[in-house]
């Protein structure tokens, strides 16, 4: 057991990098490089997807746009929002059962959009039958349970990518280029917020896992995406100002406001503030300031009418009031890169280990604001171990500290956890068209 969990392996270093390649994560016009000329050399890669709601319906409104990929079954629970699904995008199956998606022998692919607490066992029987994958975030809600998801789509070589679709938004794209390209200079600090035009309800905020792990992500991970880097250390602070109904939930579920520094290396910080109120509409933006200058980036309006007048001059509309409207390009894009991916078989540009990371770093911001201190996300990695790369479990679980487990001392040492990705082995139709030249 101990030369197992020394040797669980580090993924390809590109993998678990915060930066990928430019031409991996491109912009929006790249996402549709594949001509119908292009694709239309190969057999359309048919593509299955679980979950009909507000968001499955954007991505498969995408991917029946994409060259090369086509849609064959959609599934929901209830089967009667399946079934207008496909008749509005022209999907010859519809089931209420996600498992028909994922055993159909038709489909090389499945884009999971179900509930939280269904992808990773989706995710994981998706591997089991040969799918490739792209799954909402997060993997799971449970960190072990990330770790076995990755892994088995690792063991059986299949792609996964994770829909962390603010790395996909052009203004945030273009903040990212600009780090890149050093138009500001090197990094000194790094500042992003999230403000929600409404509070959810106190049932979605009861047992949501709290203000971090369901909101604040997306800002970790779009500070880590920026930085190019792993964190060191996070420190987080909660309070709450707009509903005071949720004050007698737990832990961070208690907070409606919440504020995070997190440390990276040359000395960069990255600033955080969310709030579930914004009376003044969505407001996501970003702010890179560097040695040479600073770059940020405005919400997104409607249109971009202004009014002048005695008494006040600025937009004549209220930014976006809503996430799909506001990240409906992130969206499509994303699925447009994964569905490139597909196409050309060339790796993910939004992996398993950024959602393990992303996950991990709201995991410490979570415990920071619970005892009040410093946390390295070294410590909550530390608390998963695996037996084998499909059974893990969390330390916090467990009575006995495991014989052999060596915690690890550094985020990048996340990769210990998971296995390396085989490569699939072509298919005897595959071969046959390699050696004739097709």
């Amino acid at each position: 057991m101990a030369k197992f969990t020394i040797a669980l392996v580090s993924v390809l270093a590109a993998s678990a990098s915060a930066f990928t390649a430019p031409h991996q994560h491109a912009f929006r016009s790249s996402a549709l490089m594949m001509t119908e000329q292009e694709s239309g050399a190969r057999d359309p890669i048919k593509v299955g997807v679980i979950g009909c709601g507000r968001i499955g319906i954007v991505h498969l409104g995408a991917i029946n746009k994409a060259p090369g990929v086509i849609p064959v079954v959609v599934s929901n629970p209830t089967v009667s929002k399946a079934e207008e699904a496909a008749k509005t995008f022209g999907v010859p199956k519809f089931t209420s059962d996600a498992m028909d998606v994922i055993t159909d022998p038709d489909v090389e692919a499945v884009w999971i959009c179900s509930p939280s607490q269904f992808h990773a066992d989706q995710i994981k029987a998706c591997a089991a039958n040969g799918k490739h994958v792209f799954c909402e975030k997060p993997i799971a809600t449970d960190l072990a349970e990330t770790v076995e998801a990755i892994n088995a789509c690792n063991e059986a070589g299949v792609k996964l990518m994770i829909g962390l679709q603010r790395r996909f938004d052009p203004n945030f794209l273009r903040v990212r280029q600009a780090i890149e390209k050093q138009e500001v200079g090197e990094t000194i600090i790094i500042k992003t917020c999230s403000r929600d035009p409404a509070p959810p309800p106190y049932d979605y905020v009861k047992g949501g896992g709290g203000i971090f792990n369901d909101m604040a992500v997306h800002d970790l991970d779009m500070t880590r995406f920026l930085a190019g880097s792993d964190p060191i250390e996070i420190l987080a602070v909660g309070s709450c100002h707009i509903d005071k109904s949720i004050e007698d939930l737990p832990g961070s579920e208690a907070f409606d406001t919440a504020s995070c520094i997190v440390r990276y290396p040359g000395g960069v910080n990255a600033m955080v503030d969310v709030c579930r109120q914004s009376s003044y509409g969505y407001d996501q933006r970003a702010e890179v300031l560097g040695t040479k200058g600073m770059i940020a980036t405005d919400n997104v309006y409607p249109n971009t009418a202004k009014i002048y007048k005695g008494d006040f001059t600025g937009n004549a509309d209220m930014p976006y009031d809503f996430f799909l409207s506001r990240y409906f390009e992130a969206y499509v894009t994303e699925t447009e890169a994964f569905c490139k991916s597909l196409v050309e078989d060339t790796p993910v540009p939004c992996t398993g280990i950024d959602g393990l990371i992303a996950l991990t770093m709201s995991l410490a911001a979570d415990k920071s604001a619970a005892e009040n201190r410093w946390v390295k996300p070294s410590e909550i990695i530390q608390q998963v171990y695996c037996e084998s790369p499909d059974s893990c479990s969390l330390l916090a679980n467990s009575d006995v500290f495991p014989e052999g487990f060596k915690p690890v001392e550094d985020i990048k040492d996340i990769n210990k956890l998971i296995v390396p990705k085989k490569e699939k082995e072509a298919s005897f139709m595959d071969k046959f068209k390699s050696l004739i030249g097709v």
